[in-house]
């Protein structure tokens, strides 16, 4: 990461106007400091932290939130959950926590690519810390398997594989604005739109009903996910209310501009902070 280090020495320089990597600004654009920020998410029972999967900053301020949020939550149980570990990676990911062996892991299952440089820190920190770091969301295949043929596609699996996933028939919402973008994204592949939609939403539903068993132990989740499930209020929180009513959720997302100083309009409202990131910003694979 030594090009994100270098960009954050130039930002603090006499060039910092020009070259900023990031600000963060509230859900009505009004800029406020990375502290201010963090007393308020960890507040909630839920943080959802939406990043871009390519970018150092998204990355970077992941791991400082969690670590912040071990300072807030002294004595407090926190529940660390992945959207890019899948259920059926539970042996692995509780084989690594416990023999801290990234070759095992990494032989053992399929991570993200980038997931040595850009997630393991975060996992590592966890762990070293005494949090729960837990796999939340539904396997590939099966969203996959949804996006090809539909929902009926999964009423035919195994009971063992619908474990795999949160609990058969789960709610829908075809009004919400992501998944109305999705359905016609879905028209513009010249596939299915609702089933683009459904694909998305089992992942949503999986990642909150796995996040609602920790906080339903009394533990207080840090959940990383792309921007998109938790935007606009909706995708996985959405789901949390469902799994957990009246679980307190915040929210913090990543979006992308040329001039990180002023938030854009279309961005008002996509998450209680919001991180703007330099459209210039280096992706990490």
């Amino acid at each position: 990461m030594k090009y994100l280090v270098f960009c954050l020495l130039i930002c603090s320089g006499s060039y910092a106007q020009d070259l900023e990597a990031f600000r963060i600004f509230d859900s009505k654009g009004k800029e406020v400091s990375f502290q201010k920020m963090m007393t308020k998410v960890s507040q909630n029972q839920v943080v959802l932290f939406g990043e871009f999967h390519d970018n150092p900053i998204s990355h970077w301020l992941e791991l400082t939130v969690l670590m912040e949020l071990n300072q807030k939550t002294t004595g407090s149980k926190l529940a660390v959950g992945f959207e890019m570990f899948e259920l059926h990676q539970v042996k692995a990911l509780n084989d690594y926590i416990a023999n801290k062996s990234y070759k095992a892991l990494k032989d053992s299952t399929e991570l993200w690519t980038n997931f040595k440089t850009d997630y393991k820190p975060i996992l590592d920190s966890a762990i070293a810390k005494g949090n729960i770091p837990f796999a939340a969301n539904v396997t590939r295949k099966y969203a996959g398997l949804v996006f090809k043929k539909g929902l009926v596609a999964l009423d035919t699996l195994p009971e063992a594989q619908k474990k795999l996933m949160a609990p058969l028939p789960f709610p829908f919402d075809s009004t919400l604005t992501q998944y109305v973008e999705l359905i016609e994204m879905g028209k513009e592949m010249h596939a299915s739109g609702i089933n683009f939609a459904y694909a998305q939403a089992i992942k949503d539903a999986t990642m909150a009903y796995s996040i609602a068993q920790h906080v339903k132990k009394g533990e207080m989740v840090y959940f990383l996910n792309g921007a998109f499930h938790s935007d606009f209020h909706q995708g996985i929180m959405w789901y949390v209310e469902k799994y957990a009513a009246g679980t307190k959720v915040g929210t913090i997302t990543t979006v992308s501009q040329k001039d990180v100083r002023k938030l854009q309009k279309e961005h008002l409202n996509r998450a209680d902070f919001i991180v703007v990131v330099n459209e210039t910003m280096l992706s990490t694979h």
